[in-house]
């Protein structure tokens, strides 16, 4: 029998709650498919900085290493909104990132008819239907790029941010997205801004130039700012989207959004060997931590991504899906997926959301 380690980062805010129902599902997913299990868990964000006085442990970092794969809750809140800023509870995330070498995030975006109605779009938009998988680059772009800092110009303060993007970095990314389309609708729309940015305009020639060994795969390119207006005027005309750090950032959240809730989306992050790092993409939602109304639906649909991408459990991860599926079909809902007026709905909180997706398994 197969065993696999995984690290559990729960995090702050909700991650412990919804940690907990992944990690019940992933469970029984394992009884059902016949795998081991052995978990180990580290601190990240605040509750790392709590206990050790900074975001990302080495003690973390060592048992992430040694994992087939790394499962994260959620990290920060308001509680360490004012301590310097080179140790906040992001800085964690970002960091963890960084040592396992994950360049590239994978995020889906798709509506469950179930939860048509809670779509923020027109009925006509989402009868087009909504499955797109944003394929972002995490290691590049403004968030690490050198220099950075503050500084003072003619007597004022100023902040600076380096946008910079090496050829290598743009063609990993770009084969991504390609291998990803290839299993999927074959198309790649690649969103840069090259019309203002020097470092848009490199990226669009290297995605133009890998693009020649996909040629199976179409090949379109979108400026940000109307990619933005595209995802909610005709969000069916995306299958694959291709884009640096920043703007992947602000796009995967705007697509999750129009689907009904950040609450129902996974993400899994990636480099060129495990292990994966896996999370929904949400926050961690301090003002309802602790009182059981957290969604852990995304949490628990990461768990198929990382059955599916890390452990080839592609059975195991199938399951995961339709037993979410069917939960919702029967029903029930958290309170950020509540349908007000709707007939036949029942509320459910954390805990029980979580029993009913493993019991379906």
């Amino acid at each position: 029998m197969k065993n696999y380690t995984i690290c559990v980062l729960a995090g702050d805010g909700i991650g412990p709650e919804i940690m907990a129902q992944g990690i019940a599902v992933l469970r029984a997913a394992a009884d059902k498919c016949g795998f081991g299990l052995t978990l180990t868990e580290g601190l990240i964000g605040g509750a790392a900085i709590d206990a050790t006085g900074g975001p990302l442990p080495a003690e973390t970092v060592r048992l992430c290493k040694q994992a087939d794969a790394v499962m994260l809750g959620a990290v920060g809140g308001p509680k360490w909104d004012n301590i310097e800023k080179a140790i906040r509870p992001e800085r964690g995330l970002l960091g963890i990132r960084k040592e396992l070498g994950l360049f590239a995030n994978l995020r889906p975006a798709t509506i469950f008819p179930e939860l048509k109605a809670a779509c923020l779009l027109r009925p006509d938009i989402v009868e087009g239907g909504i499955d797109i998988m944003i394929v972002r680059e995490l290691t590049g772009d403004v968030y690490f790029g050198e220099p950075k800092g503050e500084k003072t110009v003619d007597g004022e303060r100023a902040g600076y941010n380096t946008m910079i993007y090496r050829e290598s970095e743009i063609r990993r990314i770009a084969r991504v997205a390609f291998e990803a389309a290839r299993k999927r609708g074959r198309k790649v729309c690649s969103v840069d801004k090259a019309n203002v940015l020097d470092v848009s305009q490199l990226w669009r020639e290297i995605v133009i130039d890998e693009h020649k060994n996909y040629p199976d795969v179409e090949l379109s390119h979108m400026y940000v700012d109307n990619a933005a207006m595209q995802l909610v005027r005709w969000p069916a005309q995306f299958d694959v989207i291709v884009t640096g750090n920043l703007f992947g950032d602000i796009l995967s959240d705007e697509a999750a959004v129009i689907t009904g809730s950040i609450g129902m989306l996974p993400s899994a992050s990636l480099g060129a060997q495990n292990p994966g790092l896996y999370e929904p993409i949400h926050g961690s939602a301090p003002d309802i931590a602790g009182q059981d109304k957290a969604n852990p639906l995304a949490t628990i649909l990461s768990v198929a991504m990382l059955l599916r991408h890390s452990f080839d459990q592609e059975q195991g991860a199938a399951m995961i899906e339709k037993a979410v599926r069917t939960v919702l079909q029967q029903g029930y809902r958290t309170g950020d997926i509540m349908q007000q007026g709707a007939q036949g709905l029942k509320l459910v909180g954390c805990r029980e959301m979580g029993k009913l997706v493993a019991a379906n398994l």
